[in-house]
């Protein structure tokens, strides 16, 4: 016990120094002072908040294996943080999960208002993409136009929208664990898959590497979400778990099975990651982190 608590510390370290080194970006590329001031504010309120910002590290690990620049690494994982932190502030407004908190503080529609908060999320998307589509990102349209792709199609209704559509049509019905699985593989995995996948794109890794990357995030992105599900079960004070409840996998197969699963998912996440050596011990203890983290 007493180790895993400590590798967690180490991992937590880790994520922070990435979590640094994307807000000392986010600070020069999000300005303070602007024409629309209540939007930028809004923004800025958002996306500089405690965030573990486990999808950004996906992107710079996976850049990091193949050789590609800070730079270039860099703009992609905050590209895809704006587009995440655009789906939060979408779901926590009242027409989708309707939630008042998020990270430990007020959610964007209730500090600002309901239209900011949609303005602010709109904001996020369409900067992404701008990113994206700059030549400081890469240097070869091609590769811009495949990283833009591969996002447009994971954040969209064949992904992260999709998946949250799922989630609203079936909130008041009790779904199977195969629906449930879909639905996170689309609500989370799909941008976990794309996070990961994006760094292979900037260092031009070939098939087999995407691929074998897509697959551990596959698994990852549902690892961590039965985590969450694990722990908002185990904490009674958590209003939410019963808000979700319907999409629940621990309400569904049980506690125990859950934790088989988990195990399971983490096991078969660090697997396909066995083709590159060593060049994946971060992946391997992103894993690691994922499943055994207290939140």
């Amino acid at each position: 016990m007493q180790k895993i608590i400590a590798d967690q510390k180490i991992f937590r370290d880790e994520l922070l120094k990435c979590s640094t080194s994307i807000e000392g970006k986010i600070e020069k590329i999000l300005p303070k002072n602007f024409t629309d001031s209540r939007l930028i504010e809004a923004m800025r309120y958002c996306i500089l908040s405690n965030g573990k910002r486990i999808r950004p590290f996906l992107v710079l690990s996976s850049a990091k294996m193949f050789n590609v620049s800070q730079e270039q690494a860099l703009n992609t994982a905050i590209a895809i943080e704006f587009i995440h932190t655009y789906s939060l502030i979408h779901d926590d407004l009242p027409a989708m999960d309707d939630d008042d908190m998020r990270r430990g503080r007020l959610s964007c529609h209730k500090q600002f208002d309901e239209a900011t908060a949609i303005l602010a999320g709109d904001a996020f998307l369409t900067y992404a993409f701008e990113i994206l589509s700059d030549s400081e990102t890469h240097e070869d349209p091609a590769v811009r136009c495949q990283l833009i792709s591969a996002i447009a199609k994971s954040s969209g209704f064949r992904g992260m929208v999709g998946g949250q559509m799922i989630d609203l049509e079936n909130c008041d019905q009790k779904i199977s664990s195969e629906q449930i699985a879909k639905l996170h593989r689309l609500k989370t995995g799909e941008l976990f898959m794309c996070s990961v996948e994006s760094g292979a794109i900037l260092g031009n890794a070939s098939n087999m590497e995407r691929k074998a990357l897509r697959n551990f995030a596959h698994d990852l992105g549902l690892a961590f979400q039965i985590k969450d599900d694990i722990l908002d079960h185990c904490d009674n004070d958590n209003a939410k778990a019963d808000h979700n409840s319907n999409s629940s996998i621990v309400k569904t197969i049980g506690l125990a099975n859950a934790k088989q699963r988990l195990e399971l998912l983490k096991s078969q996440a660090i697997t396909h990651l066995s083709i590159f050596d060593s060049r994946s011990k971060s992946l391997t203890k992103l894993a690691e982190f994922v499943v055994s983290r207290d939140r």
